[in-house]
């Protein structure tokens, strides 16, 4: 009996080894990288890098509020926050080519615009002012209808933690939303957190109707994101964002599985756009981002006009 005992304590140590030697830092650009780690678990650490190198352009003053972009057949889409009802076709040069009204439809607060296949998700989420809003809405627009008349169908949500909508201070709440993302069976969000400077990440199904959000995981980010892109091919999402000082940055997010944000890969990269207001960002390989600022001006500092950023990201040499 006692040897029996003693060959299954054997057993159970010897796989317990293997399994905690599959899990570790799976990224080789990564300063702990683990050659021998089959699974990944969210370790990883990387070295400090800055990206110095972008070409701008003005944008147009139609645009002085460009709260989100998207790319779509070798052309950008972007719109402003809440003063309009359009939807602005830009060519890589920054130029407006096509203006597109959405009717029958609100702008409270458009702060984001994603797509998939088909559709284009037009976020009316902003919640930044008071904190309180009960309309919290994603509007889902039929590519195919997008140059004649655009159909259009409505998502609501509800954040469930959210109890009290009583009249908040402005930039104080952690219910603020600016970015998101279509995967394949649902929507993705990265809140904007006033208070605790991080993100909260939930779920939507890409679905006509009314839902309370689906709570996902917390991500220390050091920062407000304010925009997000998706490239399928390489399963990257990339956040955009700033610090309340206005200094701009990137967080790509890699080997995502399952929704499981627990063990991705969280790189975060410093932009060296300051005072830039970076609210939309772009990418649809993975290596080439577009970004856009929104107009900002103070005595003190001066005034940053309105403008389309690109540069090329090429971690292998990093």
């Amino acid at each position: 009996m006692r040897f029996h005992l003693f060959i299954f304590l054997l057993i159970s140590l010897f796989f317990s080894n293997v399994n905690s030697a599959q899990s570790g830092c799976t990224d080789v650009l990564a300063k702990n990288y683990n050659p021998n780690a089959l699974e990944n678990d969210g370790s990883c650490c990387y070295k400090k890098l800055k990206i110095k190198k972008f070409t701008s352009v003005v944008l147009s003053d139609s645009l002085t509020e460009t709260s989100g972009l998207v790319e779509w057949e070798n052309q950008l889409y972007t719109h402003n926050d809440d003063t309009d009802l359009h939807l602005y076709q830009l060519a890589k040069n920054g130029s407006i080519t096509k203006s597109i009204k959405l009717n029958g439809i609100k702008n409270k607060d458009w702060e984001e615009i994603t797509q998939d296949k088909t559709h284009f998700y037009l976020g009316d989420f902003g919640n930044n002012a008071h904190g309180n809003r009960t309309d919290l809405t994603i509007y889902k627009i039929a590519k195919t209808t997008l140059f004649e008349s655009p159909k259009i169908e409505t998502i609501t949500f509800t954040y469930p933690e959210q109890t009290d909508f009583s009249k908040q201070k402005s930039n104080t709440t952690n219910f603020d939303c600016e970015a998101f993302i279509a995967m394949e069976n649902e929507l993705i969000l990265f809140t904007k957190q006033w208070k605790n400077n991080q993100t909260t990440v939930y779920s939507l199904p890409k679905t006509p109707g009314n839902y309370s959000a689906k709570y996902l995981v917390d991500l220390k980010v050091n920062g407000l994101i304010t925009g997000a892109t998706f490239v399928e091919e390489t399963n990257r999402i990339a956040l955009c964002g700033h610090t309340k000082k206005l200094k701009p940055f990137i967080i790509l997010i890699d080997d995502l599985k399952n929704l499981n944000f627990k063990n991705i890969n969280q790189r975060k990269i410093k932009l060296q756009l300051p005072f830039h207001q970076i609210e939309g960002i772009s990418s649809t390989d993975g290596n080439i981002f577009y970004m856009t600022n929104e107009r900002f001006s103070r005595k003190i500092i001066g005034t940053f006009l309105q403008q389309m950023h690109s540069f090329s990201l090429d971690l292998s040499s990093q």
